[in-house]
């Protein structure tokens, strides 16, 4: 039914090759199907990092216009949004900040693309920030870039509504830190944080240092028992404090934990590496690093509720 695929980052060779590994064949006019019918369910972070920037978005645009696959919109996607659209509180300012760190993770597509950005802007602003699908027999599932939240995804379709879909105004109240918009925006497309204790910092893979770390949002930690680096997602090599009761619920951002009898969540953002594996029952990050050496990664989901291992596909990074 459908194939889930994770963040590309501008690695257009190492898609067709895992579109051609998993059945899809090229027509005439360019553009991937499916023989068996099947479609492919990307979920977003096309952009930036990679040397081929343009030729994914010239094979995934196609698919998604031809309804031979869907999208869901990552942090990489709505990052670019706000770095373009200019702030209407602030004269010759941005939403993000032109920041040598935030221009720094945008150059790629930047000197890769030029002037067609301003056009491709406005496709980012039709991409969904989640899906809910199901399979012909009516088995759900779920697709969001970094995490799943009814809580986040029902705050973020009001405001959908109220601001008309993904405008201006919508990306202003999605930029202003700790209103609730924005906290639902960065549960979903960037994943829960917990800051770490006592001034402690990460370095992150871009070299920037974090108070912060990504967590293990579908579950709760084992109190007095489990540190800040075993709950990180991925898990960090550094030792580190016991997270307490007390830690969690100060410091968490907004996402609950995910329940295990709920529809199975397919995710990307997170950088993993090594195997490709579950991590948990009905959760899978299908993001192992491309634009790190990894793997481009997908998931070929029939209706299954409980997820299968044996269902993952990659390629490798190529040098």
């Amino acid at each position: 039914m459908y194939d889930l695929i994770g963040d590309i980052h501008g690695h257009a060779t190492e898609l067709e090759q895992l579109l051609e590994k998993l059945g899809y064949e090229k027509e005439e006019k360019g553009c991937y199907s499916h023989p068996q019918g099947r479609q492919a369910i990307f979920l977003g972070d096309f952009i930036d990092r990679g040397p081929e920037i343009r030729q994914v978005l010239e094979i995934v645009r196609p698919m998604i216009d031809s309804g031979e696959a869907e999208a869901v919109m990552g942090n990489h996607e709505f990052n670019a949004l706000v770095y373009h659209t200019e702030d209407p509180g602030r004269p010759d300012e941005y939403l993000r900040t032109h920041s040598e760190k935030n221009t720094g993770q945008h150059q790629a597509t930047i000197d890769q693309l030029g002037e067609e950005i301003s056009e491709l802007i406005e496709w980012f602003r039709s991409l969904p920030l989640w899906l809910e699908l199901e399979d012909g027999s009516g088995s759900p599932l779920r697709v969001a870039h970094a995490a799943w939240d009814d809580q986040q995804t029902e705050l973020i379709s009001d405001r959908l509504k109220k601001h008309d879909g993904v405008t201006t105004d919508f990306l202003a109240e999605a930029s202003q830190e700790g209103s609730r918009l924005y906290k639902a925006v960065e549960c979903v497309l960037k994943g829960p944080e917990l800051r770490l204790p006592n001034g402690n910092f990460i370095t992150d893979k871009d070299g920037n240092d974090r108070r912060e770390i990504r967590i293990q949002w579908y579950r709760e930690p084992g109190y007095e028992e489990e540190t800040y680096s075993q709950y990180a997602l991925p898990p960090l090599r550094s030792d580190s404090e016991k997270i307490t009761r007390r830690d969690y619920k100060k410091k968490a951002r907004s996402c609950l934990p995910y329940p295990e009898d709920a529809p199975p969540v397919f995710i990307g953002h997170y950088w993993l590496r090594g195997e490709p594996g579950l991590l948990a029952p009905n959760i899978a990050c299908v993001d192992y690093s491309i634009a790190r050496g990894g793997s481009l990664c997908a998931y070929r989901w029939d209706g299954e509720q409980k997820l299968d291992i044996g269902k993952i596909e990659s390629v490798p990074a190529h040098a």
